[in-house]
């Protein structure tokens, strides 16, 4: 077996049909159904079904196909390793975060590690709401610090940093002054979303439901946090982020008050399951101490 079979597969599953599938792996029908019976006879086991509209896995042709991706998967990785080494870029760890990451602990974190490793660089690499995971199943980035909740499939992650969630008001809101809130004060503001996180994140940072049941009522979208920012500057509606943003997000026309009756943010440091390298290991190592020693 070869991985091209295995690519093979993987092209004959998305276009459903030999024909589309040879035509995006740009060999000729005859051959690419000559190389599913090979495999087919190879394996012992039927892999598609085929019929007047095409081809449909079997169950045995679903399991193989799982395996398949995952193992293409790898082979990227691998493919991904040895570039980055025959390009001199060995020495480097890209860290995922979002916003304000994990807080102060983000920073400490790079800074430290780069001390302690002269010859390795470190690059942040900043996403915008809930795509810190993806970008680690992508490979853009070799660890994050992610913010929970988030489909955590495929990765390892451990929560090392917790903190209160705050509400981003205009300056001259009615709320700014106070010490705290509750959530059922601000029930009847906008308050600001994305379309671009899983609706599973939009809801846990919306708080939605309610305490009392109701739903948020849904403001403008954006698509970062500078847009997100500047509305609720302008007075278009109200925001829910954690307490850190307070102090990395400080404008004279923002006011933050925290929310008295939330569960806090939880941010898990991650990375793919099964690729911890030795600089993922050394930065996992690193954070791990220095989230159970409080900065100065």
């Amino acid at each position: 077996m070869e991985l091209r079979q295995l690519r093979y597969l993987v092209a004959i599953d998305k276009a459903g049909n030999l024909r589309r599938a040879a035509e995006a792996l740009y060999m000729s029908q005859p051959a690419l159904s000559y190389a599913l019976k090979s495999l087919e006879t190879e394996l012992g086991v039927r892999l598609f079904d085929r019929h007047s509209g095409g081809v449909t896995p079997t169950a045995a042709g679903r399991d193989v196909l799982a395996e398949a991706r995952h193992t293409l998967d790898q082979a990227a990785r691998v493919t991904a390793v040895a570039g980055r080494h025959r390009r001199g870029e060995a020495g480097v760890l890209r860290v995922g975060f979002e916003a304000s990451g994990a807080g102060e602990l983000t920073t400490r974190a790079r800074a430290e590690f780069a001390r302690r490793n002269p010859g390795v660089r470190v690059e942040p690499k900043r996403f915008d709401w809930g795509q810190e995971a993806a970008a680690l199943r992508d490979g853009l980035v070799d660890v994050a610090f992610v913010w929970l909740p988030v489909d955590l499939t495929g990765l390892h992650a451990e929560v090392v940093f917790t903190e209160g969630r705050v509400a981003g008001l205009p300056s001259g809101h009615r709320l700014a002054g106070r010490e705290a809130i509750s959530v059922l004060e601000v029930n009847d503001e906008p308050l600001m979303w994305t379309e671009r996180a899983p609706r599973v994140w939009v809801d846990w940072w919306a708080v939605n439901p309610r305490p009392d049941g109701s739903e948020p009522r849904w403001g403008p979208t954006n698509d970062n946090v500078e847009e997100m920012l500047e509305q609720v500057a302008g007075g278009a509606a109200i925001c829910f982020a954690p307490a850190g943003m307070a102090r990395y997000y400080t404008r004279p026309d923002l006011a933050w008050v925290p929310l008295s009756d939330v569960e806090p943010l939880r941010v898990a440091l991650a990375w793919v399951d099964g690729a911890e390298t030795p600089l993922v290991r050394r930065f996992a190592a690193l954070v791990r101490d220095l989230a159970a020693t409080p900065a100065d």
